[in-house]
């Protein structure tokens, strides 16, 4: 399609108009011009929306979507629709299907049925077959079908021999590891964060050593390999300390934190209410400053959505028995903005894309058309009419959040919320 964006603001520091109001005319993927007043040409859609911002399209490198397996709880054309109006040009899938997507034929699925959409889908293989954490899963052939990084979902690799040998094997071909840090011994039964909380209400704790113990171990084994890796959706002050020091000593490892352990605290937990229940757990006030303060100084490289939904037969019951997860694409913007700079928003919500293996598009003449639209301004609270998703079990109902997104102009389509 042919379009131009009118009166926007582009924030982007790596673009010369970063900050600067201007039109971008877009023909056939591609950015044409960007100036100001550019004159009306026939055969090109306008739009103008108020307080119109753009930036380089967003990245999320963890999104669980159900399809194939879990249907009921999303499919992967309306988990890409969701994407689109939320703001994410682009998304690193989750393994935890059913089955779970550890060889090359799940992942030519899962691609097949992700083309044609605005919003790009980028898999991740499971390291390990089935997910069970016993033997490596086919790696390199996964690579070769388009697989962007290898890891199990919200699981530890309990084997430190097992990940040794994948962080060596993956170099190979240079891959990237994920490793997710909550010791199952340490964890136990544990459902919510290890505090006043947990014991005022009663709930098996799990404690931050649980996280940083393993990290702690998962690092080392960084340090003695070598090779690439990285740490989803970290939780604690110590983790970030952690995560400082290994990239002071030089080491390859990357980090993500997601949005609701930014937002949330694990005071949200006095209703029982299993919206909250999350892994790792919604921790303390003074985790969730220190997570923000790891953003601020670069320490944490990505925010993520972690945006996981949940069928109501497995949410809607006791918290012991629900499983974790929430939904957070819809969210992810508008919460961020309520806690950080726009600027930092914007550079955490894209930073993933080079970890991730996904074009880098900066808003410049002559490059690939991939931009997000938003608004940064005005706070409104987000209501169950407000879910895209198939399922609801948003962390977020009923919460203030500030700025909304317009959508995307993406592979040549725009789609607007």
């Amino acid at each position: 399609m042919k379009l131009i964006i009118r009166e926007a603001r582009i924030i982007d520091s790596k673009s010369p108009f970063h900050n600067k109001i201007v039109d971008v005319k877009i023909k056939e993927g591609t950015i044409e011009k960007i100036g100001t007043n550019l004159p009306k040409e026939s055969g090109f859609e306008e739009i103008k929306l108020e307080n119109l911002h753009i930036s380089e399209g967003w990245f999320d490198s963890s999104v669980s979507l159900g399809e194939p397996g879990f249907e009921d709880r999303e499919t992967i054309p309306n988990g890409l629709n969701v994407a689109a109006k939320s703001g994410f040009t682009a998304i690193a899938l989750q393994p935890n299907t059913y089955p779970i997507i550890d060889n090359q034929s799940q992942i030519n699925f899962v691609r097949n049925k992700a083309m044609g959409f605005a919003t790009e889908l980028f898999p991740i293989g499971a390291f390990t077959k089935e997910s069970e954490g016993k033997d490596m899963a086919e790696l390199f052939d996964m690579k070769n079908a388009g697989a962007v990084a290898f890891g199990d979902y919200n699981k530890n690799t309990d084997n430190a021999n097992l990940l040794k040998i994948g962080l060596q094997y993956v170099q190979d071909f240079d891959g990237l590891l994920l490793a997710f840090c909550q010791d199952t011994t340490i964890n136990g039964n544990g459902v919510a964060n290890e505090g006043v909380v947990s014991t005022r209400l009663g709930l098996k704790g799990i404690p931050n050593l649980a996280e940083e113990l393993q990290l702690s171990r998962n690092l080392f084994l960084l340090e003695y390999t070598g090779g690439k890796m990285h740490i989803p959706t970290i939780s604690t002050a110590k983790s970030v300390e952690l995560i400082k020091n290994a990239k002071a000593k030089g080491l390859n490892v990357t980090c993500s934190v997601a949005v609701h352990n930014l937002f949330l605290t694990d005071e949200k937990l006095d209703g029982f209410d299993t919206r909250y229940k999350v892994s790792p757990p919604l921790r303390t006030e003074a985790d969730r400053k220190a997570l923000l303060e790891g953003i601020l100084d670069n320490t944490i490289d990505m925010i993520t959505s972690d945006h996981n939904p949940i069928d109501i037969e497995h949410k809607k019951m006791e918290f012991d028995g629900a499983k974790n997860g929430t939904i957070g694409l819809e969210t992810a913007f508008g919460a961020l903005t309520s806690v950080l700079p726009l600027e930092k928003v914007i550079e955490k919500l894209t930073a993933g894309k080079s970890r991730f293996s996904v074009e880098i598009a900066s808003i410049k003449e002559g490059l690939k058309a991939n931009i997000t639209l938003f608004n940064p301004n005005g706070n409104w609270t987000f209501n169950k009419e407000n879910i895209l998703s198939k399922s609801k079990n948003s962390a977020f109902i009923g919460i203030e959040l500030k700025g909304k997104v317009y959508g995307i102009y993406s592979q040549g389509k725009l789609v607007l919320a």
